[in-house]
């Protein structure tokens, strides 16, 4: 045996265990990415079908004749496509006092939402940035005027109104119409937020008078809420029924609420005509007016929202 040393093997290495499987990372998520529930999609599609089914019932039906009407499916275009007809008859019929009613809602709205509106800015303006005794007292009362129903005022109005002698004219309905709590306390809280009481205190330092503060700044300001309030009051008092139905008598000073319905009724009296297929038209046709108006007005909205901001 020769004197060489022998050189001890390494120990054997240990068996490699397997790499840890690491966990899929969860996408982060962006704040300008919305994220998507499945729910939340199923229920803005019921409120959407909820919303828009009346308004196809009401466009399939008035493309049909007043026999069609009774002898098709609701949801479904009957064979004879009677739209242009219906709405020339509509017009014409009774020696064309559709059209009265639609000048006379017309006439409503501009005076009396319009108003309503401009009161409701001006007076939303006054509460938000001036400090006056009995301030809280007004407010209590806005808020009160706001929870009382306008059909539990309707018989008190419509005793005062019959006392100086102003039932049956169109005052009877204007005048009601240009009182709104509710858009009276939208631009008191809208106003609050939205002018900076620095703004108005620079434009006074300025020689501003408090009329010109208030519409060369204040107002620019407002353009939101004032909309807000006027697509309110707009479908308020186009949509008003009750307050004309105890106020007029003479169907020439009816709104197209009270006009339609007066049709939809005459088929119940003796030797009435039935013309619901006039009545459907008509309702289309009163409806058309709204959707322009919130289609038109939401433009001026969203404009709005950035239009006068001031950086901090």
């Amino acid at each position: 045996m020769s004197g060489a040393t022998t050189t001890p093997a390494p120990p054997a290495a240990p068996p490699k265990s397997p790499a840890p499987r690491l966990r899929t990372p969860r996408r982060p998520h962006s704040p300008g990415r919305p994220r998507r529930s499945i729910l939340l999609t199923v229920l803005t599609g019921i409120v959407l079908v909820y919303s828009l089914l009346p308004l196809v019932w009401l466009l399939i039906s008035a493309t049909k004749t007043q026999e069609g009407l009774a002898g098709s499916f609701g949801l479904w275009f009957d064979g004879d496509f009677s739209l242009w007809d219906n709405i020339t008859e509509t017009f014409t019929y009774q020696d064309g006092v559709f059209g009265r009613w639609f000048l006379n809602t017309l006439m409503y709205v501009v005076v009396g939402a319009g108003g309503a509106t401009f009161l409701a800015v001006l007076g939303g303006y006054a509460l938000a940035k001036f400090t006056f005794p009995g301030k809280r007292a007004v407010f209590a009362v806005v808020i009160g005027a706001v929870a009382v129903p306008t059909t539990a005022l309707a018989v008190p109005t419509f005793l005062m109104f019959s006392k100086i002698g102003l039932t049956d004219t169109p005052w009877a309905v204007i005048i009601p119409s240009l009182i709104s709590p509710f858009g009276l306390y939208l631009m008191w809280v809208f106003a609050t937020e939205a002018i900076p009481t620095e703004l108005m205190e620079a434009a006074r330092i300025d020689g501003a008078s408090e009329l010109r503060t208030f519409f060369q700044v204040a107002l620019p300001l407002l353009a939101p809420g004032t909309v807000t309030v006027l697509l309110f009051t707009t479908v308020t008092t186009w949509n008003n029924y009750f307050l004309p139905l105890i106020m007029l008598k003479d169907p020439d000073w009816y709104p197209l609420t009270l006009g339609l319905d007066a049709w939809n009724k005459q088929a119940a009296t003796a030797g009435g005509e039935a013309v619901f297929n006039l009545v459907v038209t008509g309702s289309l046709l009163t409806v058309v007016p709204l959707i322009a108006a919130f289609l038109l007005l939401q433009k001026y909205w969203q404009s709005g929202l950035s239009a006068g901001s001031v950086k901090e």
